[in-house]
Formats: C-alpha cells, structure tokens, sequence
C-alpha cells in the first residue's frame, strides 16, 4: 500500500558535508555559534540564542525574563502544550485565550478582555502562538501589550521565515520582546533539530547566555570547549545549548529554508485547488503570509472516522491542537469546562492536519487530494 507520512525530512549533501565536518574536525567545533549568525541575518534579530529544541527556548525566554511563582502568562488556548508547561515550571499561573474561528491564532477581542480581567502586577506576558505558519495579527496585539506593560513572546514554533507586514518574526523592527523558535520536526523520533530563542534586549540576551549552561562564569572555554580552571555559579541555570552535530544538522536545512518555504506554499495551492470544491471539507483561510507548515483542513462530519480512513489508505494526519483546556492536567487543575472556550471545542471537533512538507512530490499531493475527495463523497 502506498504510504504518504505525516513528515518526512528532505536531508542532501548539505547536512551531510556540515555534519561530516563536525566529526572530522572535532578539534574546532564553531557551528552554534555559526547558527546563530544564520538566525540573526535571516530574521533580522539583533540577538539570537540556539537551543536544544524548541520547548527549551520557551522555557529559557521564561528564565530570561524571571517569572516566579505566582505570576501569569496568558497563552492562547490552542497552543501546543510546551506553551502552558514551561509557564508551570515556575509555578507560576497559564490563563487561557480563546481564538478565531479561520486562522486559528488568538483572538484579540477575548485578549482585551482578559487582560481587563487580570490587570495585575502579577501579569508579565503574553505567549502569541502562531498557528501553523500564519502570524497573528500583531499591530493591534502590540498595542494592547503597552497598554497593560507585559511583554510579548512568540511561540514561533511552527513559523520559522514567516512574514508579518514584510517583516520576518523575531526581527529587531517587530516589538516582541523574545521569539521562540523550533527547527525540529514533528515527530517523536527526529533525525535532529534545535530551537533559537531571538530578542532586542541585551539584557535578555545576556542572561539567556548565561543561564543557558549551568549559569556558569570563569576564565572562559579553550578551542576544545574546556572550561576555565575555576568557574563560578552566580544563578539557577539549565543546560539548553545545542550540541554541534544538531547544529550543524540545523544549519544545512536553514541553508534551504526558502526553498522550503516555496515548495509548501506551491502543495497548498494544490491543496487549494484540488480541495475547493470537496464536500464536508473546509481549507484553510489564509489572512495574512502563510508559509503552511501545517495544512489545517476542517471536516464537518465524523472528523475521527475521516482521519481513520485516510490511515487506511496510507495517509498520515494530525491534530493541532487539541485545547489544553481539554487536556487532562489543565482541566483538573483549574476546574475548567468544556464549554469554557467555545471556539476552541467547535474547532478542535473539526480540524485535520494532513501532510505538507518539501519532500512531498506533485503525486504524493494528488493522491492525498484524490483519497480526500474519494472519502468525503461519502460521508454521511
């Protein structure tokens, strides 16, 4: 039977060589730092600290900015978990938004709602997760964050090289305060990957450095990566930076994140194409730049049993997200409701991700589009 995975990674020479590189010449390894050099060109950041994955760079933009326990940090209610997680670390208190129905990102009236609700000094930010490829609409976002005084934070995951009003996330000339990014795929068992956390601040920069490993301080590293002879301990640190083989991983595939990019956005024209006029299926609506690094369609019907069928013909799906009001440890936690946000719930009910990735040929998208159309004519 043929098989068309969730993701599947488009790895050539340029990982190959990069990786080659740190293994033969181990005496000299340079390839995080080159990393984020790459980061800071591409997006236009000032500053940019590499990560292990993506959840440590949200969990380190949260030590950078010193959360405690009580505090809280609003996240939008469709985030992936790592959103609400690395805010519980702390102790310190997520508060859910709900979303718009189209582009599935915050929505801004119910964000000015609830920070009239929670008008505190305990407040420190807002967590802006940016839903498949799609950016929020941050003009108004901005606004209402330096009415409030909190801080801005991009959980980019899903959107490393998307635009907002031709402006790349994580750059200088955006006024998030931290951009979170991921390089990983989504899969459980990646080849490799990493996170970047970008900021303006110096300050913030500086101290994500620095708690990044261990929070240590001495004389410094030899060429070997050897710690001075005395060191010193001056915070509560982590141990978050990248290894130079991932680095090197990530670096090959930053080399063709363009060509990445493009070669989504010509799979969801086809998607768009093909799916226009598919009965119970509803594409995605595209308000602003999309690079699709998620294809989230909605069924109307049975969504479960659609994502079962589409199993059976080779076709692997996803959800994102499922609420996290719905999720076990939030909802016992915080004695939330289903129906607390209902936008949410309607849409969770309904939406699919099905595969997209640079790998995918023209007849990989066909087929999906074929057997979309093929189970949908008989639905119910």
């Amino acid at each position: 039977m043929r098989e068309i995975p969730f993701f599947k990674p488009s790895i050539d020479k340029a990982e190959i060589e990069l990786v080659n590189s740190v293994l033969d010449n181990n005496d000299k390894s340079d390839k995080a730092e080159k990393l984020e050099a790459t980061v800071k060109k591409y997006t236009g950041a000032k500053y940019a600290t590499a990560t292990y994955n993506g959840t440590s760079s949200m969990h380190l933009a949260m030590c950078a900015l010193d959360l405690k326990r009580g505090d809280k940090f609003i996240c939008s209610v469709n985030s992936a978990p790592a959103a609400a997680e690395v805010v519980r670390h702390f102790d310190a208190e997520p508060i859910f938004v709900d979303i718009n129905a189209d582009d599935f990102n915050i929505s801004i009236d119910k964000l000015s709602n609830t920070l009239v609700k929670q008008a505190h000094k305990k407040l420190k930010g807002v967590f802006i997760s940016h839903i498949a490829g799609q950016p929020s609409d941050l003009d108004p976002i901005y606004e209402l964050a330096k009415k409030y005084n909190i801080k801005i934070v991009d959980d980019a995951m899903s959107a490393f090289g998307a635009v907002y009003k031709e402006k790349k996330l994580g750059s200088f000339s955006l006024d998030s305060e931290i951009s979170c990014f991921r390089f990983s795929p989504q899969s459980k068992h990646s080849i490799a990957g990493g996170g970047v956390m970008t900021t303006s601040s110096e300050e913030l920069n500086d101290r994500a450095k620095l708690l990044r490993n261990h929070a240590m301080v001495s004389e410094g590293w030899d060429k070997f990566g050897n710690l001075g002879y005395l060191y010193n301990v001056v915070d509560i640190g982590v141990k978050y930076d990248i290894n130079e083989l991932n680095a090197a991983y990530v670096l090959g595939q930053l080399s063709k994140i363009d060509k990445f990019i493009a070669r989504q956005k010509e799979i969801a024209s086809i998607y768009d194409k093909e799916l226009a006029n598919c009965p119970h299926i509803q594409t995605p609506i595209k308000k602003r730049d999309h690079i699709y690094n998620q294809y989230i369609i909605k069924v109307d019907k049975n969504r479960d049993s659609f994502a079962k069928a589409l199993k059976e013909v080779g076709i692997f799906t996803g959800l994102h997200y499922i609420p996290l009001h719905l999720l076990s440890y939030y909802k016992t936690k915080y004695a939330l409701k289903v129906n607390d946000f209902p936008t949410a719930l309607a849409n969770y009910q309904q939406i699919l991700s099905i595969p997209i990735y640079a790998a995918m040929s023209d007849n990989d998208v066909l087929y999906v589009c074929e057997q979309i159309n093929n189970i949908a004519k008989h639905r119910v």
